[in-house]
């Protein structure tokens, strides 16, 4: 005799990032496109977890369509996620320049030997070839920095590691602003609305 199995489920809810209009170099045109994408994966997640649940509900994972949502979900869960972590380390005209004497510029300069060695690294991977994101890492077992790229949201995240520093570099990120050989200039204009008290408190000591 089967047992009717009901799964628990609280949809995600998009987080507010009015607070950031009025970005540097980052038109308010260009941020509310970029918000409407956000809320895209909001609700493209929550409906791949609702379509996941019904079809374990109904006995049917394994099946062909619950294989290839489970295969999309990475993309629009890291997807919504990314997108947090991006709007969520930015604050109009940003809160002034990273210093070598805080916690995550000590462990910068640790790494990287000084913060513009690290910064030049950081901008050189976000203008790399090919649409996705540049990310500084950390390591929560060694504790060390790292700037990487991913593609796609779900390509090239390394299992475990932290988000500190998250910058989107599709082309949905800038090229309202900027022509496409331009994709620098958003770089610097994206640097100067950095909030770094948030990319610190991200940063484990």
């Amino acid at each position: 005799m089967s047992v009717q199995t009901k799964i628990s489920y609280t949809p995600f809810k998009e987080q507010d990032f009015s607070h950031l209009k009025g970005l540097h170099g980052i038109s308010d045109k260009t941020l509310e496109t970029h918000l409407g994408l956000y809320a895209g994966y909001v609700k493209n997640t929550n409906l791949l977890n609702e379509k996941i649940i019904e079809l374990v509900e109904q006995g049917k994972s394994g099946q062909p369509e619950y294989a290839e949502i489970k295969r999309r979900y990475g993309w629009e869960f890291n997807g919504k996620v990314l997108h947090e972590y991006y709007f969520g380390n930015m604050k109009p005209n940003g809160n002034g320049a990273l210093k070598d004497s805080s916690p995550l510029g000590k462990k910068i300069v640790e790494v990287y030997g000084s913060l513009d060695t690290w910064k030049n690294d950081f901008f050189k991977v976000g203008a790399m070839r090919g649409v996705g994101w540049a990310i500084l890492f950390q390591d929560p077992i060694t504790k060390t920095l790292s700037n990487n790229w991913v593609t796609l949201h779900e390509d090239g995240n390394i299992a475990g590691w932290v988000p500190v520093l998250v910058m989107d570099v599709w082309e949905h990120a800038w090229l309202l602003d900027y022509k496409p050989a331009d994709r620098p200039k958003y770089i610097e204009a994206f640097y100067a609305n950095i909030d770094w008290q948030a990319v610190e408190d991200r940063f484990v000591k």
